[in-house]
């Protein structure tokens, strides 16, 4: 049994929520978003909230279960607050520059990276060494996220690179003398 699953998401004043043949549209403050339900859930929209029930016993039907709330919940969650990742950039002379929308990345190696930031997705950069990456799509925000990430992973010794900004770097001694 799914615990989180269980639980209906509460639709917010402010935040309109319709359900039309499995598909769940929400319009807040910030946004409108949709999903697509999976058909081994249920879904119902009664007094405000949003319960989602799964379909069967089966294996996949409780996994989707849990997931698919989530899903809801993230919706709602986005279209009211919005959703926001910081990267921290450490290392001589890595930087983060905005030309326009997309942003100038210095990572030490011998040429920069333009990265085209997708749609749905703000980026800043309130400092060289900092990237803020906000949204309403939790999915779009980490994403974009991740990939700038790829570019230079943090390394053990040193700590150089891109990291998330609540990220532990677990740190590796250097070669004895």
């Amino acid at each position: 049994m799914s615990r989180i699953g269980k639980k209906a998401v509460q639709i917010p004043s402010g935040v309109e929520a319709n359900l039309k043949d499995n598909v769940l549209t929400v319009k807040g403050p910030k946004g409108s978003l949709d999903m697509t339900f999976v058909s081994e859930v249920d879904v119902k929209l009664e007094d405000g909230a949003v319960e989602v029930t799964p379909r069967g016993n089966g294996k996949r039907a409780r996994s989707m279960w849990g997931m698919q709330r989530t899903m809801v919940s993230n919706l709602v969650e986005g279209v009211t607050d919005g959703f926001t990742k910081k990267l921290e950039l450490n290392g001589v002379g890595y930087r983060a520059q905005m030309q326009g929308k997309n942003i100038n990345l210095q990572l030490g190696f011998s040429h920069d990276i333009l990265y085209e930031v997708m749609d749905g997705v703000e980026v800043k950069c309130p400092s060289q060494t900092e990237i803020v990456i906000s949204g309403i799509d939790k999915q779009k925000v980490g994403q974009v996220a991740a990939e700038i990430r790829e570019y230079r992973k943090p390394e053990p010794y040193k700590g150089k690179g891109v990291k998330y900004e609540d990220e532990y770097i677990f740190r590796k001694e250097g070669k004895k003398k």
